[in-house]
């Protein structure tokens, strides 16, 4: 899966831990997504992952969903973009 990143950001507080956020374009796909992730520790992350501008197809968002759930080096490239816009 080719991914683009459009854009990112990542902010830390005691409170909330890290909390960030990352657009993206996926080869094929009509619509464009954003992840957001939440770690405390910046560890072990949690994520939730919806369509950037308008709701679009259910079968693309599973796939990308099952692709960052199967493949950690894929998951990881979007934890790291949005370590890099922390910094």
């Amino acid at each position: 899966m080719k991914l683009t990143i459009l854009n990112t950001t990542m902010t830390h507080s005691k409170e909330d831990g890290y909390v960030g956020q990352v657009q993206f374009n996926v080869e094929g796909h009509r619509d464009a997504y954003e992840i957001t992730l939440q770690s405390k520790k910046g560890k072990d992350w949690s994520y939730g992952l919806h369509f950037l501008d308008r709701s679009g197809s259910e079968e693309e968002i599973f796939e990308v969903e099952e692709q960052l759930e199967e493949d950690d080096e894929l998951f990881d490239l979007l934890v790291d973009a949005a370590k890099q816009a922390l910094a």
